[in-house]
């Protein structure tokens, strides 16, 4: 009698045992079931190589960097698969990345093959996009996420409305000098109408990162950064901040100053595990950003900014994926500053970072922005069409706050709904439809981009 033990061989395959044969026999004596296996464990799979085909605009490198096993290595199931899951994470290929291995001598050695297809990683597009506080926005975008075939990323982003001007450059490259050290810049110019707090803000600068993986904790980078950039407030609506004066203080004084400089360094740990960043269904992102203005980079602001957010991906039953995230952020001014800039605070609702669905954009918290701000959010994801099209069903609660001691676990705004996601030619869509639980009323969003 025979029987197949699939998380039997599974552990052999993941030491490189791929010849393992296991026979089973059963002895039944009385009311008790006797199993006996026999291994026979055969040699032990080396990889001598490992040809990569199907890569016309990729440089081999780039898909090698990705790879968690090594000619010379035992062959290990693990590993190869999430090497698979690497590659198609960089977004250049379709989901159909081929694994195969072909034995090369007596001695049971192997060789690899991986087979990929390419896809447009270049995306130039024109749009309009609509919010509830800038109506509606017009997009003309150009970017390229692997520049020359070697995954370097780069784009030019001009967005304008009726309240927002926004043009920006962009430019990163995650292996400088074929290293594991990323460097990436930003220049942008933006102008932007604060409709809800009669403001309008100007904004010019620029910005460096590098970054750096961390060797001993897996998939996890450090970076740090700076940024240089000029800020002008003008008021919009006079008579209604003045008579809000307490609240608007630090905005009254910022709109008589003129032209104002921040200066500013950050560092960012970030650890993401996720097995596919289009529709992830297990693995975490975990992202810790803490930003310091002024005191020794100089300049006019003084500010402490801390932002961390946790998401968690699982299974839960057949393909519904439940992802949870958990976002804490925290800003407060120290030295010559009295208040942080209005601009640097909480307004959450709407979509985004600090979305809450089913409420406006940027509606809640106090008058002025909040120092404080938490988020958590629930969302149950089905794949529709594979990672392509994905619908989902949505819970988010959170607030903004200038005191702790005004935080209130039953008193969040509360948001309930379903959306759906498609991945298209021109990047990620989407449209929520969310019930505001506290304001009783319902309000759509359509966004473009990833925002869980």
């Amino acid at each position: 009698m025979t029987a197949n033990w699939p998380k039997v061989y599974a552990l052999y395959f993941d030491e490189g045992f791929i010849y393992t044969e296991i026979k089973s026999d059963f002895e039944k004596i009385g009311d008790q079931l006797n199993v006996s296996l026999r291994i026979n464990e055969n040699t032990r799979a080396k990889i001598r190589q490992i040809h990569i085909t199907g890569n016309r605009r990729s440089k081999e490198k780039v898909l090698r960097r990705q790879l968690e096993i090594a000619p010379g290595d035992y062959y290990r199931q693990s590993q190869v698969i999430r090497s698979q899951q690497n590659i198609y994470n960089l977004g250049f290929f379709e989901p159909d990345i081929k694994l195969d291995y072909r034995r090369i001598n007596n001695n049971g050695d192997i060789d690899l093959s991986i087979d990929v297809v390419d896809k447009s990683s270049g995306v130039a597009n024109g749009g309009i996009s609509y919010n509830s506080v800038d109506k509606f926005v017009g997009q003309l975008s150009v970017s390229q996420n692997n520049l020359f075939g070697n995954n370097w990323s780069s784009g030019v982003t001009w967005e304008f409305g009726g309240s927002t001007q926004n043009f920006e450059f962009n430019f990163t490259n995650p292996n400088l000098y074929d290293s594991d050290m990323l460097l990436g810049t930003n220049l942008y110019y933006t102008k932007k109408s604060w409709s809800s707090f009669y403001y309008e803000i100007y904004t010019r600068g620029a910005s460096v990162r590098v970054g750096q993986p961390i060797p001993w904790v897996d998939r996890t980078r450090a970076s740090v950064g700076y940024s240089f950039y000029s800020k002008k407030y003008d008021i919009t609506n006079e008579t209604a901040i003045y008579a809000d004066s307490t609240a608007n203080a630090t905005l009254i004084e910022l709109s008589q100053l003129g032209w104002r400089y921040t200066s500013a360094g950050n560092f960012t740990l970030s650890r993401d595990t996720r097995d596919n960043i289009f529709f992830p269904t297990k693995g975490s992102q975990i992202t810790l950003f803490s930003e310091l203005a002024g005191g020794p980079f100089m300049g006019d602001f003084d500010y402490f900014k801390q932002i961390a957010q946790v998401n968690w991906y699982s299974e839960a039953w057949k393909k519904l994926t439940l992802r949870s995230k958990w976002r804490f952020s925290y800003i407060t001014p120290y030295g010559d500053s009295d208040d942080a800039p209005p601009d640097e605070k909480f307004y959450l609702g709407g979509t985004g970072a600090d979305g809450i669905r089913g409420y406006p954009d940027r509606s809640i918290g106090p008058a002025g922005g909040g120092t404080r701000a938490i988020i958590f959010s629930s969302e149950i994801g089905y794949p529709i069409a594979g990672d392509q099209i994905i619908g989902l069903a949505f819970f988010d609660a959170g607030d903004s706050y200038n005191h702790l001691r005004d935080f209130n676990f039953l008193k969040l705004k509360k948001g309930v709904g379903a959306g759906i996601r498609i991945r298209s030619p021109f990047g990620l869509i989407g449209f929520d439809y969310a019930y505001g639980v506290e304001e009783r009323s319902w309000e759509p969003h359509l966004q473009f981009g990833t925002t869980f």
